[in-house]
């Protein structure tokens, strides 16, 4: 992680160096390091601002890559697809509600690095690297609590490298590992909602075959009992409890 934050704040100082040169005000300065008595360093606020603001540029990524975000969203794509509706619920209605239940799921690893890193920050008690990397610390965590030992195995093993434990696996081997991990089980949970409505569509596509209506689309006639099906059991609710259990919630 030490390596991670340090290439980040060169990224960001290369940033600052390209604006400030490329700026018409010669008065603010492009960087000025300030060393502290025990040695650290301290970049002035002009450049701790212009890296908070490349940072928010990373957010949408991040939200996706190190949370909840993308098991869910992926569950209810597909379970908008298994009861043969196309628009409905609309798109924003669902990534709003997959970002409001990853707000849920993912609070306690909000809490804990506001309480390590953030408000210690702010308080001036922590430096930038230090607080960027304690804040890493509880999503480290929650990744590797839901990446499988099998495709953390694999991006290990693509990256050429030995890691003696689990701490020391470099973050940007254990991200893919933790996504491909959750993309692997938000399919194993749309396999299993699939099963209900697909018995649904053959046994109208039976009846209506049985019946001699070959020429009438099954999805037209069985569209309203998934429906009916998915609000008689609360379909909802057991959809959006089952992801919050998968996350040991």
């Amino acid at each position: 992680m030490t390596r991670w934050g340090g290439g980040v704040i060169a990224l960001f100082l290369l940033a600052g160096l390209s604006f400030s040169a490329a700026a018409e005000a010669p008065g603010i300065p492009a960087l000025t390091l300030v060393t502290d008595e025990d040695g650290g360093q301290k970049y002035t606020v002009t450049i701790q601002i212009l890296a908070l603001m490349t940072a928010l540029t990373f957010l949408p990524a991040a939200l996706m890559m190190m949370t909840s975000f993308t098991r869910i969203i992926i569950a209810f794509s597909i379970l908008r697809q298994a009861l043969g509706l196309q628009q409905t619920p609309s798109n924003q209605i669902l990534i709003g509600l997959a970002l409001f239940l990853t707000i849920f799921i993912m609070t306690p690893v909000f809490e804990e690095a506001n309480r390590t890193a953030i408000q210690p920050y702010l308080d001036e008690t922590l430096a930038p690297t230090e607080a960027l990397e304690k804040a890493s610390i509880p999503f480290r965590n929650f990744m590797l609590a839901q990446t499988r030992e099998d495709d953390l195995n694999l991006f290990v093993r693509i990256s050429g490298k030995e890691y003696q434990t689990l701490e020391d696996v470099s973050f940007w081997v254990l991200m893919p590992a933790f996504v491909t991990s959750e993309l692997k089980t938000a399919f194993q949970i749309g396999f299993i909602l699939f099963i209900p409505f697909l018995i649904i569509d053959m046994v109208v596509a039976s009846v209506l075959m049985a019946m001699g209506m070959m020429m009438l689309s099954p999805m037209i006639i069985s569209l309203p009992f998934k429906i009916m099906l998915f609000v008689l059991v609360d379909g909802w609710a057991l959809i959006i409890g089952t992801l919050a259990a998968s996350f040991g919630i």
